[in-house]
């Protein structure tokens, strides 16, 4: 027979493990093929030039050249505009 009824489990030993989101990689540093630029939830920052999204809404880049960000006017459905910032990879011309 138990010594104490329904008082629930423990609530010590469950802290969830970190996802380590955000921003890898700044504007001006050097992007090689397939790295990660921004591990996001949700899309707040688009992929731009030579930059694509994973099913995880993670941005990398799809060639090699230097990051930049910068912000552009996204028009939506039912014509309200809103800021959004856009990650690109720019390739340095040879």
């Amino acid at each position: 027979m138990a010594k104490s009824k329904n008082t629930g489990g423990t609530k010590l030993g469950r802290d969830p493990r970190p996802k380590y989101l955000g921003v890898k990689l700044y504007a001006g540093q050097a992007a090689k093929i397939g790295s990660v630029i921004v591990r996001q939830r949700g899309s707040q920052i688009l992929p731009g030039k030579n930059v694509k999204i994973g099913k995880d809404d993670t941005l990398y880049a799809i060639a090699e050249g230097t990051v930049a960000f910068r912000e552009i006017r996204k028009k939506s459905f039912s014509g309200t505009q809103r800021k959004a910032k856009v990650a690109e990879v720019e390739v340095a011309k040879k």
